[in-house]
């Protein structure tokens, strides 16, 4: 008779079983999304961790000549800083390699009004901003507008935290 209720089908181990097995699905997806989060912003320069493209591809030096975001093409890229960088066209290309102080988004492409509060958050291409020659990109709209009413203030506190703030991401 032992024998028989072994084999009985037991629906409250199953149901346990199934919780059990879900919650180390759940973990392991959660450890995943948190360091995918983590490599995302523990770069000296915003790069998308599947493509190696800094700023999604978005030529740097159009926000300049052209006073738009535009993508950048396949055939005319360069490396520097750790990151793939593309552009229209090859004048575009060689200027930023000249000179990729000037061109490149200034604190690696982080948001300089989450850099002012002594936080890492990417910059999106889309929301961008060229004060005093310098490209600057935000992670929204409204960031992008707070700093556009006082940009040197934002710029004294984020220059003050990014020597710190740049130690501790990676190269």
């Amino acid at each position: 008779m032992a024998v028989v209720r072994d084999k009985v089908f037991r629906p409250g181990i199953a149901f346990i079983g199934f919780w059990a097995s879900l919650a180390a699905i759940s973990l392991t997806v959660l450890a995943g999304v948190l360091s995918a989060a983590r490599a995302s912003t523990t770069e000296r320069v915003v790069v998308n961790r599947f493509s190696g493209l800094a700023i999604e591809g978005f030529d740097p030096v159009a926000y300049f000549t052209d006073g738009e975001a535009e993508v950048g093409r396949e055939q005319f890229e360069a490396s520097e800083a750790g990151a793939v960088w593309r552009f229209r066209n090859e004048g575009n290309r060689a200027s930023f390699v000249a000179h990729p102080d000037i061109y490149g988004p200034q604190f690696g492409g982080y948001d300089p009004m989450d850099l002012a509060r002594g936080v890492t958050v990417a910059g999106n291409p889309r929301f961008w901003l060229v004060s005093g020659e310098r490209l600057y990109l935000f992670n929204r709209e409204e960031t992008r507008a707070a700093f556009a009413l006082d940009p040197s203030r934002v710029l004294r506190r984020a220059t003050y935290r990014w020597p710190g703030i740049e130690q501790t991401l990676a190269e």
